[in-house]
């Protein structure tokens, strides 16, 4: 089984029946909305198309506090040329209104920054820019500001339509562009109760990701504005930093962007690009993901293929950075205990029963040799697990029962996810409420536990 999570990014290539349902098969574990293209209408589409086709988590991404350009139609900047941007509805204008925070002589980047442009004048709430590198303008091409603290709001009314499109639609994540702080992801979670993903994606929310991930279910290292909001060679560490920070408090952790990016007009990647991939996946990501090369290009499940072929080549090399350190919670030492076994004894699968997830994403982040079945009653739960390193979510209902590992486990064997000569260890809370305290593990040969088995 493959551990590494894909998720891909759904668009005009891959909005078919046909086509997710092979991208699931080639080894997609998310399905993306990218809010910044499209509308409502589609969105739902693509949300009915994937749960009709595979029970797997929908990411909607949203764009939150991120500065885009709004023109009604494509247009060629030449180098020298002066252009005249508002943010007033005019015919080139920015989504967010930012004209006090900027002054003469500041860099405006276009798309990634292929496009670089300088502020030479500022009257009656617009800016003049002189284009220093020429390329193409197009309608929701995202702007970037290095070195600015811009005091935009976090929810624009867009977003909050299309959180609450989210809510209607039980939507198992949202991903908020360029989060810069606690404050970002609290604004989100005050209107919205379910996974939150923070995007880093400028110096400010790099700055702040610690305090980012007290409050984030999990973090997206989105390294395509990251790199033109920061020097783009800090990204590397920045990357890695981040994605230990993840592991260590067994928070999800998603990298993305520009991974296949050749892959979105060739049927094969760079060697660069699966050197990137594989990195990714050592560093310690759960999910990797794939966003114009599967929106857009030419090759949706070609590219899906590729991650997975690389992800299995390289997670058999993956080692746990995560640290000892003091007291966090019960399952957080019941998690380390399980690790050690794993090391000492042949164990051949680990079972968590767990109602909110975490106890599975705290024994994930060991990175262990053996599968990991989570068994939870909650089917949000169930396919929010779907994006974790190594885990294998189960939705089954054992609240009620007396002696749930046994219960779980005639389940399981009854689905065929283990036979009678494996030996499973299983961890669950037992006479507790608590939250995180998975406080027992036991371990058994599955022919002996199915004496216990109700007849």
């Amino acid at each position: 089984m493959k551990k590494t999570k894909i998720i891909a990014t759904i668009g005009p290539a891959s909005c078919t029946k046909d086509i997710i349902k092979k991208m699931v098969h080639a080894g997609m574990n998310g399905a993306r909305i990218n809010t910044a293209y499209g509308d409502t209408a589609q969105y739902q589409n693509v949300i009915e198309t994937v749960r009709k086709v595979a029970d797997i988590p929908i990411i909607i991404d949203l764009k939150g506090p991120e500065i885009r350009l709004k023109t009604s139609q494509k247009r060629i900047l030449q180098k020298g040329e002066i252009i005249e941007v508002g943010f007033n509805g005019e015919e080139v204008s920015f989504n967010h209104n930012f004209y006090d925070t900027v002054g003469v002589g500041d860099v405006i980047l276009i798309d990634n920054g292929k496009i670089r442009t300088i502020i030479t004048e500022k009257t009656d709430e617009k800016l003049r820019l002189l284009v220093i590198i020429s390329g193409t303008i197009e309608d929701g091409k995202g702007v970037n500001i290095p070195n600015k603290r811009l005091t935009v709001s976090t929810l624009t009314d867009y977003d909050l339509e299309i959180i609450n499109f989210a809510k209607k639609f039980d939507v198992e994540y949202i991903a908020l562009s360029f989060t810069r702080n606690v404050c970002d992801v609290e604004d989100l979670a005050n209107v919205y109760n379910g996974g939150i993903i923070a995007k880093i994606e400028n110096f400010e929310g790099v700055q702040n990701v610690n305090a980012i991930l007290e409050v984030a279910n999990g973090i997206m290292v989105a390294r395509g504005d990251l790199g033109v909001e920061i020097e783009p060679e800090k990204v590397p560490l920045v990357q890695k930093s981040i994605i230990k920070r993840c592991n260590q408090r067994g928070k999800l952790v998603v990298t993305a962007t520009e991974m296949l990016e050749s892959m979105v007009h060739h049927p094969q990647p760079t060697r660069a690009e699966v050197s990137d991939v594989a990195n990714a996946i050592l560093d310690g990501s759960d999910t990797i993901m794939l966003s114009g090369e599967t929106a857009i290009g030419q090759y949706p499940v070609e590219a899906v293929e590729m991650m997975s072929r690389i992800a299995n080549e390289t997670e058999v090399a993956v080692k746990s950075k995560v640290e000892d350190t003091c007291f966090v919670n019960i399952s957080d030492t019941v998690s380390r205990a399980i690790q050690r076994i794993c090391q000492s004894m042949p164990l051949d699968k680990v079972i968590t029963l767990t109602k909110t997830g975490y106890t599975a994403r705290m024994i994930a982040r060991f990175k262990i040799f053996q599968p990991i079945i989570a068994v939870t009653p909650d089917i949000k739960v169930k396919k929010q697990l779907e994006l974790t390193f190594g885990v294998q979510p189960v939705c089954i209902d054992y609240l009620t029962e007396k002696d749930t590992i046994s219960f779980v486990a005639s389940k399981l064997y009854s689905s065929h996810l283990f036979s009678d000569k494996e030996t499973v260890l299983f961890t669950a809370g037992a006479r507790t409420t608590m939250r995180h305290a998975s406080n027992s593990i036991e371990i058994h040969r599955i022919e002996e536990l199915r004496k216990f088995f109700k007849k």
